[in-house]
């Protein structure tokens, strides 16, 4: 599938410093900053800093330093936000949406991160 990025979406201006976000955590790979209309008490984006539409988008021409890089700021800002589970947190959930169907927003690959409270079901049952 070609990918189309629109350099011009609010993350990519959020990465280029044209938009102000509340920065919990940055390094080479990933910007991971709170949302603007939380859903959670912790809720948290992260982004890659590559022009990347969608997971697939990303799992499929990201580099693997890029991976691994995304995948490891997930995991920090989960630290630093005191939800993993094991450590004192009560857990999270980790939410990538893509496309029409996935209600995705933003054309540019970011993972909700939520916490900080009991989330219940992710999806009701399809009605028959």
């Amino acid at each position: 599938m070609t990918y189309v990025y629109d350099d011009q979406n609010i993350f990519a201006k959020i990465l280029r410093g044209e938009i102000p976000n509340d920065t919990v955590y940055e390094d080479e790979h990933a910007l991971a900053f709170r949302d603007i209309q939380p859903q959670a008490p912790v809720h948290v984006l992260v982004i890659p800093k590559g022009p990347y539409v969608t997971y697939d988008h990303f799992a499929d021409t990201a580099t693997d330093a890029e991976i691994i890089g995304y995948t490891r700021a997930i995991g920090k800002v989960c630290a630093l936000m005191g939800v993993e589970p094991g450590t004192g947190g009560q857990g999270f959930r980790t939410i990538s949406n893509a496309g029409e169907d996935g209600v995705q927003e933003v054309p540019h690959l970011h993972t909700h991160i939520l916490g900080g409270r009991p989330l219940g079901r992710m999806l009701e049952r399809a009605a028959d």
